[in-house]
């Protein structure tokens, strides 16, 4: 039986909403106790962690990896890597591979090669129509049972109602998860900005906010309906607040996020045409910003993530319009997320309620606490350590970030999955 206690710590508890010092003993893979002090533990082998912040170790929906079909984007080798050096001890994986994961036998691919390479846990999301087309639904109990922890088809929009609605009704029927993108599909199309003075100056073609709540306002509908569970993977914009603070109040099992991106640049980032800052959904004005971030504040939304999206190079540096959407954001999303922290408008808690706590509590996982029988999944992190981003030196196969040569503040010192370090300060 292998003792670790971890003294000298500031413990953030994203159950309990605390920020205080302690020390966390953990045995054969799970925390065991946690105290007030530092107690002597015989046998026991003792990290202090310097007054530094341990915390439940991030749990991160939407990553994507390009197996099969693209694995010089990123491998479950490099990406499982890229995690433990960013506090990610679990990625929940999506399926627009080539081809898209929407048969068992694809599923159990990717689950036995994520098991052989990665240091990290790996949980595949299914597609939820077949080829991710949105004419057919897939075989959801058969890749439920084969390990599907949620169904997506990640940002392709299922625009025949009727298609969507039988998926959610047995999605219901299962219990199952589904994950939808919330942009009106039409208004959307050949968007490679948010629409605005900004885009017009740059000649780029918009899109409304607005097709983000119209986006909503159809599933929310759709939810009356059928009563599935359902989580929007990105919400953006202002105006789609209250359509989802009117679904949580009416009783509707409806989540929310949003990715690290869009809670820490806006629109204006874009500037000379930087492809590296082209996402989908496309970055917003500065007031959707802090709106968005103030409903993670406030617990209306949910969730927090990277949205990982490798690219190669030859994807990116086209022009702007032409150019594939996404960046890499495994390594980067605690510093990115800490940006709010330091700006003082959003305290560690409640970051980590939406980074650990709230992706578990949603996947029905026994992770993001700090408490007796939860697995030791930790990310230790020094919150204050400044350092400039040199996206040369990702582990990602992929390197398009938009934080390359930013000034950021937040290392992540060591990751232990089920009590074993898998990543130690840059190493």
């Amino acid at each position: 039986m292998t003792k670790t206690l971890f003294i000298n710590a500031r413990l953030i508890d994203p159950v309990a909403l605390t920020d205080q010092s302690g020390a966390l003993l953990v045995e054969d893979g799970r925390i065991v106790e946690n105290f007030d002090d530092s107690p002597k533990i015989p046998d026991a082998n003792v990290i202090d962690c310097g007054g530094h912040c341990l915390a439940p170790g991030i749990i991160d929906i939407g990553v994507k990896v390009s197996e099969p079909g693209e694995r010089h984007k990123e491998s479950f080798r490099s990406a499982g890597q890229a995690a433990a050096a960013g506090g990610v001890t679990t990625i929940v994986t999506r399926p627009d591979t080539l081809p898209a994961i929407d048969t068992p036998e694809t599923l159990e691919f990717v689950e036995r090669r994520a098991q052989e390479d990665a240091p990290v846990h790996v949980l595949p999301m299914a597609a939820l129509t077949k080829g991710r087309l949105g004419r057919e639904m897939t075989e959801i109990g058969f890749l439920q049972d084969a390990g599907a922890v949620a169904f997506t088809d990640c940002d392709r929009v299922v625009a025949n109602t009727k298609v969507f609605s039988r998926a959610l009704t047995y999605a219901r029927s299962l219990d199952a998860l589904v994950i939808g993108h919330i942009q009106e599909p039409i208004l959307s199309e050949g968007a490679a900005v948010t629409s605005g003075k900004f885009a017009s100056l740059r000649g780029l073609p918009g899109v409304s906010p607005m097709a983000e709540r119209m986006g909503l306002d159809r599933d929310i509908s759709l939810l009356e309906m059928t009563g599935a569970r359902y989580h929007v993977d990105q919400v953006t914009t202002a105006r789609a607040l209250p359509a989802l603070e009117r679904a949580k109040r009416n009783g509707l099992k409806i989540t929310a996020g949003v990715g690290v991106h869009h809670l820490t640049l806006n629109e204006l980032d874009v500037a000379d045409y930087r492809t590296f800052f082209k996402l989908k959904p496309p970055l917003r004005s500065e007031d959707d910003r802090l709106a968005v971030v103030q409903a993670v504040a406030d617990g209306l939304i949910d969730v927090i993530s990277s949205m990982h999206t490798p690219q190669d190079e030859e994807s990116k540096r086209l022009p702007y319009e032409e150019a594939a959407s996404g960046a890499v954001g495994l390594e980067t999303l605690l510093p990115a997320a800490l940006r709010l922290y330091h700006a003082e408008m959003i305290d560690l808690p409640r970051l980590f309620r939406a980074l650990t706590r709230n992706p578990a509590h949603l996947l029905g996982l026994d992770a993001g606490r700090l408490r007796a029988g939860a697995p030791a999944d930790l990310v230790l992190f020094d919150p204050d350590a400044p350092f400039q981003l040199d996206r040369s030196k990702l582990l990602s196969k992929s390197k398009n970030t938009p934080f390359d040569g930013a000034r950021m503040q937040g290392k992540v010192l060591g990751t232990w999955v089920n009590g074993t370090r898998v990543w130690e300060n840059g190493q």
